[in-house]
């Protein structure tokens, strides 16, 4: 038993990731790659050149003088920094309230978070939208970041990752005279910092992404986050792929940066729990 694999199967399971690799990151290298390329380069070549004869970054610049796109970027940055803490603090607190605290309705309220996931956005956009109206923060950049401020999912992973810890921990600090909040902020939380850079991926992700219900909720041009801006290239510009490219990267530079920021924590955040030695 516990044999060496297969030549054969060696190869194809290397096969099927250059596969998935390719499928993953080709678009982005391409959408680079066009974003480098001159005006005189031919993109429509066959066969197909990945990397430009001549790089150039005018690309970059011309989709600057065409929208504020700095701008843009900045509104997106103070979007999806807001929804980051909230989800970070708001989901914390509520996981650790459903995993470690004892109260009536702790089950129906978990039941809610879980119900909450199958509710599409497309269906109660309308009523978010009337809700952001009668509280007169319509065209606002607080209006794009409230509706998912704490996300159902988020909440889940918390409390996920609080339901791991030992309980004998917790009745040790106890007995040392420790209150909730402070087996909260000096026990639990320390112990679930890779779910915590999960919850912060996935909420700047999300809130940087967010094409719909900016569109739907801001009305003025300046407060546009930066998926909303770039829709203009798309629209006047269709011509001239080379800028919607570069609006593409410039887009997706800062998610790049944050994962690479996050990514040690990232990988065992999901299932973390375990008490540290």
């Amino acid at each position: 038993m516990g044999g060496r694999m297969p030549r054969w199967q060696l190869v194809l399971r290397y096969v099927l990731l250059l596969a998935v690799l390719v499928v993953t990151i080709g678009p982005f290298l391409w959408q680079l790659s066009t974003s480098l390329k001159g005006p005189t380069e031919d993109m429509y070549s066959y066969p197909p050149k990945l990397l430009p004869e001549h790089p150039t970054l005018d690309n970059y610049s011309g989709v600057a003088d065409i929208i504020p796109v700095w701008e843009y970027a900045l509104n997106s940055l103070k979007v999806a920094a807001a929804s980051v803490v909230t989800n970070c603090v708001g989901s914390a607190l509520a996981g650790y309230a459903l995993a470690r605290l004892r109260f009536r309705g702790r089950k129906l309220a978990t039941t809610a978070f879980v119900m909450a996931l199958l509710v599409p956005f497309e269906s109660i956009f309308i009523a978010q939208f009337t809700t952001m109206r009668d509280l007169q923060l319509n065209n606002t950049l607080i209006a794009v970041v409230l509706p998912g401020c704490i996300g159902a999912m988020n909440v889940l992973l918390m409390r996920n990752a609080f339901s791991h810890l030992p309980y004998e921990i917790e009745e040790a600090a106890v007995i040392d005279g420790a209150n909730v909040w402070q087996r909260f902020v000096r026990i639990a939380l320390p112990s679930v910092k890779g779910t915590l850079a999960v919850v912060a991926i996935f909420s700047f992700m999300g809130a940087w992404d967010d094409f719909l219900w900016p569109l739907i909720v801001l009305s003025d041009p300046d407060k546009y986050t930066l998926t909303v801006g770039l829709n203009f290239l798309h629209g006047t510009f269709a011509n001239n792929p080379r800028l919607v490219a570069a609006g593409t990267i410039i887009a997706v530079a800062p998610l790049i940066v944050m994962f690479a920021c996050l990514q040690r924590y990232f990988f065992r955040g999901v299932g973390e729990g375990a008490v540290k030695g």
